[in-house]
């Protein structure tokens, strides 16, 4: 089974991630985001929470196609982003990467009937999750936290998020990992770059209240794939290490289950 991992040239080449690739209906091509989508979908399915009946919530979920992959393996999804009045969402508007309840299934991954009957969407500030959302089997974000303001907005999301699971449910998550520096870095703005050190400190908290963290491989991979770098416009043969702001970043995906 999957770990809590950073991303790395090795996991495109299993025969998992090309069949979920294709499951997914995405293009085959070494880039981060990608990557994010296929590991959070085979931790899930590791895990069971893709059957019949399961309670799924997925923040800041964009256009991604998950809340359809996920709706039509029989699980019930409450798929969330920023409201199309708050401020903050215009550029994301602007870029057509705010949720929308008809691109969710553009790729007609999901049966439209299936679909209608298993997602619902509805807004939501990441940075005040409403108390109503409980009692779910599963959560996921695909590097969304790192936008909320801060670090320490981010990691206190990743700490409120585990109120929404239900004893024993599965949390996954990716964000930015700085890869230069273990102390500078964009830590306020719209987009933050979570350093090793910030991190360890969620998985510490996250312990102390009970939780499980799947153990973090630390490991990178160093060929070709892995060592170059894409710079601004992001147009680069391979993605999976970027230069964001002077900084060296990758993803990394957490997986927790709730005490």
């Amino acid at each position: 089974m999957l770990t809590s991992c950073l991303c790395k040239s090795s996991d495109f080449d299993t025969n998992t991630f090309k069949e979920l690739v294709n499951e997914l209906k995405e293009g085959f091509q070494y880039h981060r985001k990608l990557w994010e989508y296929v590991m959070v979908t085979q931790a899930l399915k590791e895990r069971g929470c893709l059957t019949e009946g399961k309670m799924g919530l997925g923040f800041a979920v964009g256009q991604e196609q998950l809340p359809a992959f996920f709706a039509k393996s029989g699980c019930k999804i409450t798929a969330t982003d920023l409201d199309t009045d708050d401020e903050r969402s215009k550029k994301w508007q602007e870029t057509n990467q705010l949720a929308e309840t008809q691109f969710l299934n553009k790729k007609g991954i999901c049966p439209e009937d299936i679909f209608s009957k298993n997602v619902t969407y509805r807004p939501v500030d990441m940075n005040i999750i409403p108390d109503d959302l409980r009692d779910f089997d599963f959560t996921w974000s695909d590097c969304s936290f790192e936008h909320l303001g801060s670090i320490q907005n981010g990691l206190d999301f990743m700490l409120n998020q585990m109120k929404t699971l239900k004893k024993s449910g599965w949390a996954v998550h990716t964000t930015e990992l700085n890869l230069s520096s273990d102390d500078k870095t964009l830590d306020s703005g719209s987009t933050v770059i979570f350093r090793k050190k910030d991190i360890k400190w969620l998985i510490n908290e996250l312990e102390k209240q009970g939780h499980y963290i799947v153990p973090m491989n630390w490991e990178l991979d160093y060929t070709e794939i892995d060592t170059s770098v894409d710079t601004p416009p992001y147009t680069g043969k391979y993605h999976l290490k970027l230069n964001l702001a002077g900084f060296t970043s990758t993803s990394i995906m957490i997986i927790i289950q709730k005490k």
